[in-house]
């Protein structure tokens, strides 16, 4: 199976580690439930107050609807400086780097 990346950052002042955690559990679950969703990698680097994350799609098509409807929910979050980017996985070489590639 092919596996399409998301990658998703934006400024973020917090909050971090357990704390992100307990507050954005909802919208974790929603994400869950998005087409095509294969998993996600939640990210944050509190030094250079980024967070955002990595995710794996079925297809490019749902990879990119997600982006879409993503950006905005973020944008209504409040959210600006949104960096986004679909990624095809050239699967062949990330076995060999041993990604865990569906």
């Amino acid at each position: 199976m092919a596996v399409t990346l998301v990658q998703v950052d934006f400024p973020h002042q917090g909050p971090w580690g357990e704390e992100m955690a307990a507050a954005f559990e909802g919208l974790a679950q929603s994400i869950a439930l998005e087409p095509g969703f294969l998993f996600k990698y939640w990210t944050e680097d509190l030094a250079s107050g980024l967070a955002g994350g990595v995710y794996g799609f079925a297809s490019r098509p749902e990879a990119e609807a997600y982006l879409a409807m993503h950006r905005l929910r973020l944008e209504g979050f409040g959210v600006t400086g949104i960096r986004g980017l679909v990624l095809d996985v050239n699967a062949a070489l990330s076995r060999i780097d041993r990604a865990p590639v569906l």
